[in-house]
């Protein structure tokens, strides 16, 4: 038997889940059938795309973000910027954690990394308002579930993951406290102050968002669950000349450099808050 396609290992990875997804029409139950049509006892029917993802979206959202944004944000991660955060976040998960969800995932790699390295095998899906994403995420990573989905109308059920991953994105709690199992977590990563700091003090040199604070996102975190730990990882790493456009093409810092290719930096820095909250 020859390697299934993207479809047919999407149909696969689906099927054996089926019990996590709803209607984002009328909030029933979903059927995955062998051809990849997902549809719902009132009949709303979704289908999983050649490229293995499926485009729960009930109305057109224009993106803000390009294929050639999330390539290089993949490349970026890919490189190992962010390989110490992955590791400080799969430490912190627990033998008895099932699945993940990564909630506005892009195109996938945070979750790919982190799940690389837990020991046990989970059911990591990714989910995305961004089709370019999701795209990118299938494109390169097979063995996940990926969703082009609005968190304001999951296609998602009730208690169904044990972990809400929420890295440097839009945060909806109360549909992160809807979709989570009893005694689960959400693990929301947000910039600290010296965050790409050496970009920044290109990008809006002189203004005030040259300093950066997340005080504001902390405290909404803190208010929203009953127990919540806050830690913070710092680090400084060389970085090739050739991913600094890259960097910068993947953050909203690139929008405000004229030039990317004259971006010059020998270094970045990643300073972030490790937040992980409980209901």
């Amino acid at each position: 038997m020859g390697k299934l396609s993207k479809k047919e290992a999407s149909i696969a990875s689906m099927k054996k889940q089926e019990k996590y997804f709803q209607c984002p029409i009328c909030k029933s139950g979903m059927m995955i059938m062998d051809n990849g049509r997902i549809h719902c006892s009132q009949n709303h029917s979704f289908d999983i795309a050649k490229q293995g993802y499926v485009n729960f979206l009930t109305k057109h959202v224009q993106s803000m973000y390009s294929k050639e944004l999330f390539e290089s944000r993949r490349e970026i991660i890919q490189s190992g910027l962010y390989n110490r955060v992955h590791e400080m976040i799969a430490e912190r998960l627990s033998s008895n954690i099932n699945n993940i969800l990564d909630a506005g995932c892009g195109e996938g790699s945070h979750l790919v990394k982190i799940c690389e390295k837990i020991e046990h095998d989970i059911v990591s899906v990714g989910i995305d308002i961004s089709k370019e994403g999701i795209i990118t995420a299938a494109k390169y990573y097979d063995q996940n579930i990926w969703c082009v989905g609005d968190l304001a109308n999951s296609p998602f059920q009730e208690q169904t993951f044990d972990c809400i991953l929420n890295f440097l994105s839009p945060a909806n709690y109360e549909e992160f406290k809807r979709l989570l199992t009893p005694r689960g977590k959400v693990i929301k990563l947000v910039p600290q102050a010296g965050y790409l700091q050496q970009l920044r003090k290109q990008a809006y040199a002189s203004t005030e968002k040259e300093q950066y604070s997340n005080e504001k996102t902390v405290k909404l975190f803190n208010e929203q669950f009953s127990k919540v730990d806050i830690s913070r990882i710092t680090y400084t790493q060389p970085l090739e000349e050739t991913l600094v456009p890259k960097l910068l093409e993947m953050t909203p810092l690139g929008w405000h450099v004229e030039n990317l290719d004259m971006t010059k930096v020998q270094e970045i820095t990643i300073d972030l808050d490790v937040l992980i909250g409980e209901i």
